[in-house]
């Protein structure tokens, strides 16, 4: 009898511990669809050709991130698997690959897609589907939504953000300026020029001509000539950066040789101002949240030891000039931290609830003194920017870091 007493008191004892060790196991395990206990699902949709296809090295080298990530172990055991579809910067291709993603692919949301209109295609049906929409790249103030659009988060500074900044300045370095606009005719150049006329209030007038072009143009030097015409002594230049080097080219070419502003997504020494022309692109302003990897200054800053390390190791043929190149790796470097911090919880809600928490996290290629935060209420990791100049072959850095609210 005694031994009997001894083995039901050994087994109920195991069984207690057994529960102990796998009850609370087994519950902080939450998967959705795109997630297991080996693999994370990542969707992704790139202008891979097309007239955005300058574009397509931040796919690349977010790809070359996660590359990375699996190589050193993966986010918590688990690997990435990167899946990224071409859309040729055309809405109706957007959301034909993003049902593919979501519905065949079953990923476990959609990170770092490019463009306003295409993103703007697919927000309303991932929204319906409750499947994240993460970390789009394009600058539309329409992201910073999660009481509309809860599955929705943008990443970089708002366009319109970056245009009040262009006003500011203007106002203050030029303020009997006659202002030309060449925007491109969608919601990324729509949502830029509201924030510049925003950002001049009551000086708005200073616009001489706003002027639109379609990504559809094979070339835009009709409408800096227009531009020219008008008197204008400050160009400022919407555009993307097939249209943006036209535009630096075209300028040169009729010999105007106004202020020559370019909004930040075409910016890239590697990928428009070569193309354009050193020589004619000096003097051109712009913003940044970005260190320039072609900047000697950065040698010596270890985030971007890790980044040049990183491109010698995992992304060899990507330009370091590029700052599609230096977005990439920020981007992807964020939505390692979001994984990370979901811990064993990969489900579409908990993703959005991390990516809703971010806290001063400084990603290896941001200008230091750059932080992102997000809340429940503030979809916008990044609110802040600096002024700079092209001199030589480089961006000169100058004025102070500035903040601006976004626009609702």
């Amino acid at each position: 009898m005694t031994v009997v007493r001894f083995q039901v008191a050994a087994f109920s004892a195991g069984l207690a511990l057994c529960t102990a060790m796998s009850g609370p196991a087994l519950a902080q395990k939450k998967y959705d669809s795109g997630a297991s206990d080996t693999e994370i699902k990542i969707g992704n949709i790139m202008p891979y050709s097309g007239p955005a296809s300058a574009y397509a090295a931040i796919g690349r080298t977010e790809e070359a991130y996660f590359n990375k990530v699996n190589a050193e172990g993966g986010i918590n055991g688990r690997k990435i698997k990167f899946i990224s579809y071409d859309d040729g910067y055309s809405p109706s291709k957007t959301v034909e690959q993003a049902r593919k993603l979501v519905e065949s692919d079953n990923v476990l949301l959609i990170f770092g897609s490019l463009g306003t209109s295409t993103n703007g295609a697919i927000r309303k049906y991932m929204n319906e589907k409750k499947v994240p929409q993460l970390f789009v790249a394009s600058g539309a103030s329409k992201w910073n939504d999660p009481k509309q659009y809860p599955w929705t988060m943008g990443w970089q500074p708002s366009y319109a953000s970056e245009a009040r900044i262009y006003a500011k300045y203007i106002m203050k370095e030029k303020p009997d300026a006659k202002i030309g606009v060449l925007y491109q005719n969608d919601d990324f150049g729509k949502d830029y020029l509201k924030g510049l006329k925003d950002g001049l209030g009551a000086k708005a007038s200073m616009i001489a001509m706003e002027d639109s072009y379609d990504t559809s143009e094979p070339a835009i030097d009709e409408h800096v000539v227009k531009l020219k015409a008008s008197g204008a002594d400050v160009f400022i230049s919407i555009t993307t950066p097939k249209f943006a080097a036209q535009a630096i080219k075209k300028a040169a070419e009729i010999n105007w040789h106004p202020v020559h502003i370019i909004s930040n997504v075409s910016a890239s020494v590697g990928g428009v101002l070569e193309p354009a022309g050193i020589e004619i692109s000096q003097g051109i302003l712009s913003a940044s949240y970005t260190k320039d990897g072609s900047d000697p200054q950065w040698n010596g800053d270890d985030g971007m030891k890790k980044f040049y390390n990183f491109l010698a190791q995992y992304d060899p043929k990507a330009s370091k000039l590029d700052a599609g190149v230096v977005f990439g790796y920020a981007a992807a470097q964020t939505m390692v931290k979001v994984l990370q911090m979901c811990g064993d919880e990969l489900t579409h809600e908990n993703v959005m609830k991390q990516a809703a928490s971010l806290k001063d996290f400084e990603p290896d290629t941001l200008l230091p003194g750059i932080k992102i935060n997000t809340a429940p209420d503030n979809f916008a990791p990044i609110e802040q920017l600096q002024m700079m100049r092209f001199k030589g072959r480089k961006w000169e850095l100058f004025g102070d870091i500035i903040s601006s609210e976004i626009v609702h």
